[in-house]
């Protein structure tokens, strides 16, 4: 076994014993989009681990499972199609306080970016997401995101915006789309290690966005990455109508040629 081998299974084993301390969560995936895609060929593997410290008590909706001490983990598989195109899988699963353990659906996504010229700093694309989910998370069990991609990466600086449309699809629900706008500004500390800030909105429905409705999350994260193992750690804070106050996350990636 090569040195290469060891290492990705040693990291594999390493996020597999921080699941298994943590043993909680919440939210599926908290993250912003930047240009990153896997190369033509490349399969790679992001484990989102978030746990929900202080969040709702009590269901939203009859079948919801309250977000409150929740661990959810989502292992994310992805494949490079080719230099713009990148798809993934997403299989999301929660661990509740009393141990039981839940599967809350299943993911598709399709990403692509842009071509850009050598050296060039501005980047844009679209992640396209079709989703089922259980109803432990969701009123409906089918739902499409638009996630436009825009940013700026320099040797030290990145900025990058997703005005995501959130769109619910199964008929017992409300069908208009949702505005649910995502910023990330970060900056080098040191080589492979970058500090930042987070934002989340949920504004509702784009037709008329109800300002008395809108919840606002901020998260402080900090990023390393060393030979193409990246690791991202946060912890954030909701606003005015969130339903979870404070929320620890996590992403591991691994990839494999």
């Amino acid at each position: 076994m090569d040195l290469t081998t060891r290492a990705r299974r040693a990291a594999v084993l390493a996020v597999c014993l921080f699941v298994c301390v943590t043993a909680r969560a919440a939210p599926d995936e908290i993250q912003v989009y930047t240009e990153e895609l896997n190369d033509p060929g490349e399969v790679g593997l992001e484990l989102h681990v978030n746990y929900v410290i202080e969040g709702a008590r009590v269901p939203a909706y009859p079948g919801e499972k309250p977000s409150h001490h929740l661990l959810q983990m989502t292992p994310e598989f992805s494949y490079g199609i080719n230099r713009t195109l990148e798809g993934g899988l997403y299989l999301p699963v929660a661990v509740a306080p009393d141990g039981n353990v839940y599967g809350n659906g299943v993911r598709v996504r399709l990403k692509y970016i842009a071509p850009r010229g050598e050296g060039a700093s501005v980047f844009w694309g679209l992640n396209v997401e079709f989703g089922y989910f259980a109803r432990r998370v969701s009123e409906s069990h089918l739902g499409i995101e638009l996630r436009p991609i825009v940013g700026y990466r320099d040797a030290d600086w990145l900025v990058s915006f997703n005005p995501i449309i959130d769109t619910d699809l199964s008929s017992n629900v409300s069908r208009a789309p949702n505005f649910e706008p995502a910023l990330k500004l970060a900056r080098r500390l040191t080589k492979g290690v970058h500090a930042g800030v987070k934002y989340y909105g949920e504004f509702g429905p784009i037709e008329r966005m109800p300002a008395d409705q809108r919840a606002h999350f901020l998260y402080a994260a900090l990023d390393f990455e060393k030979n193409g193992y990246d690791i991202n750690f946060g912890i954030g804070r909701g606003f005015e109508n969130a339903a979870d106050k404070w929320v620890a996350k996590a992403i591991f990636a691994i990839p494999f040629k």
